[in-house]
């Protein structure tokens, strides 16, 4: 494999319903809600390099009432020596790693819905991280 997972963490979680009114509400209109998801990335040092994977709920409409959900997982990569083509350092940083963490991270995140009285959200099992970058690439 040309990279390691050397560490990773939960860098932030943002999970608030501003009352009571709202989580009703929600709990019969989290289909109102999209998923998204924004990857990241800085040098730590010399071949090593901390990707940031972040996930959030945002509405799909601007008429309904929010919650604010969040969660940053950081993951700790060290390339191998031979990587030093940028296209590939991309490649990993954009679809490997989130492919390989994405499971993890979604786990957390249901969890922290589930913990929360949502037993019904559905967030996709599985992500085409190859797909989206593709896109990106195209834009």
């Amino acid at each position: 494999m040309s990279y390691k997972i050397i560490g990773k963490y939960i860098k932030d979680l943002d999970f608030k319903i501003p009352n009571p009114k709202i989580f009703s509400i929600l709990a019969k209109s989290i289909s109102n809600y999209k998923i998204n998801i924004d990857i990241r990335s800085n040098q730590i040092r010399e071949r090593i390099i901390q990707v940031e994977t972040t996930l959030n709920l945002t509405p799909m409409k601007d008429d309904i009432e929010k919650i604010s959900t969040k969660i940053i997982y950081a993951t700790i990569i060290e390339l191998n020596e031979e990587i030093t083509d940028k296209s590939e350092i991309e490649k990993i940083i954009l679809i490997n790693v989130p492919s390989e963490i994405y499971p993890e991270l979604r786990k957390i995140f249901v969890f922290v819905f589930e913990s929360s009285g949502f037993k019904d959200i559905k967030i996709s099992k599985s992500v085409d991280f190859q797909k989206l970058y593709n896109l990106k690439k195209i834009q």
